[in-house]
């Protein structure tokens, strides 16, 4: 697999207009990602959770059942591909290839915000072309929490099946051309739960969700959690590429300042099932199958991958999609085997060794890990 610049040379658009930049900023953001370190430095938590082997599963490996119901959809497994992309002519392979992936596998499939597509029409097709090449597997749509009036276009453009609302304060405090008024946020969320007839879900983009914000959330209306929690791409990260490449010498150091500031995953996928009885899909740093199964085990109905997918989406074909995504479901098909599980829904009623900063982490927050290493 020959690798260089996926999408050649994204310095040729002169058009300064603002859906130009945003078409700009989607393939800097994924050219980032694959050609730079931004992965975060500190950990997703996960590894500090262990489950107890048991050496008698009697239970048949082959005849683990995988399917989920997926907020009222089925999955035929709780894995998500994860919103990436879309928005600049140059993703749509990119998006029919993890597409494909998912209609192989039965995944649900998010894509990226839909914000270029609202501006400019003519890219709706970057995004359409997730429901074409997956008809039969659930569609998350996805735009930013103030976009009210872009909810029902943004539904329609791919016939999805839910409305994810993404939240990324911490990336647009360090974009160079971020937005960072958040007034009336909240009120516009629920406005955008009103205007569809789907559910609405709420994800983060790399630094997670605390109880408090979930609490706040399911109070207007929200169905689902997608945690996005630190631990996996670092989007502070990726802006202070963005802001070197800029010579914002400002917005790059805050950048690294900022870079690891978040919940991690495996702490915010608790936080807010212990405050909220919402759904959780735990994202962030997962990176195999065993991470699956932990996250799963904490409570959440799934977990979501992007940056594992994304080099053979852009390089390699949507077989090469299809491999990876199959080596995470084989990893929690053998923890599930290992712990006894023959369901998905079993490995919530484990036994969990919890340890080290996780265990601290939730003492500090008053939230019995007990009850959670219980499987109560």
């Amino acid at each position: 697999m020959v690798e260089g610049r996926p999408f050649g040379d994204s310095e040729s658009e002169d058009d300064s207009s603002e859906a130009s930049m945003t078409r700009r900023r989607k393939i800097e953001h994924i050219e980032i990602c694959l050609d730079e370190e931004v992965q975060c430095q500190r950990s997703t938590m996960f590894e500090d959770i262990d489950f107890v082997h048991n050496a008698l599963p009697e239970i048949d490996k082959d005849r683990i059942d995988l399917t989920i119901n997926f907020f009222g959809l089925r999955a035929r497994a709780p894995l998500v591909i994860a919103a990436m992309t879309g928005g600049h002519p140059k993703t749509m392979s990119v998006n029919q290839k993890l597409a494909y992936a998912a209609e192989e596998l039965g995944l649900p499939i998010g894509v990226g915000s839909q914000r270029a597509a609202v501006e400019d029409p003519s890219l709706a097709d970057t995004f359409a072309i997730v429901r074409k090449t997956a008809p039969s597997v659930p569609v998350i749509a996805n735009i930013g929490a103030t976009h009210v009036r872009s909810a029902p276009d943004a539904v329609s453009m791919i016939d999805a099946d839910i409305l994810a609302v993404h939240l990324n304060p911490l990336q647009e405090a360090i974009q160079p051309e971020g937005d960072c008024n958040s007034e009336g946020a909240l009120e516009s969320i629920a406005a955008i739960v009103d205007s569809v007839d789907i559910p609405v879900i709420i994800k983060e983009t790399g630094a997670g969700i605390s109880g408090d914000v979930a609490k706040r959330l399911e109070e207007v209306g929200i169905v689902g959690i997608d945690v996005g929690g630190a631990g996996g791409t670092s989007w502070a990260g990726v802006e202070y590429y963005r802001a070197l490449k800029d010579d914002d010498d400002l917005k790059a150091q805050l950048g690294l300042e900022f870079w690891d500031w978040g919940i991690p995953t495996a702490l915010s996928t608790l936080m807010v099932l212990d405050s909220t009885e919402l759904d959780v899909i735990a994202t962030g740093g997962i990176r195999n199958g065993l991470d699956i199964a932990k996250a799963l085990a904490l409570g959440a109905t799934a977990a979501g991958i992007a940056y594992p997918v994304l080099r053979q989406a852009v390089y390699g074909s949507s077989l090469d999609v299809v491999v990876e995504a199959e080596r995470f479901i084989e990893g929690l098909r053998v923890a599930m085997y290992l712990t006894g599980s023959q369901k998905v829904e079993e490995l919530s009623s484990k036994q969990l060794i919890l340890s080290g900063k996780l265990v601290q982490s939730l003492n500090s927050l008053g939230i019995d890990y007990k009850k959670v290493s219980s499987g109560i």
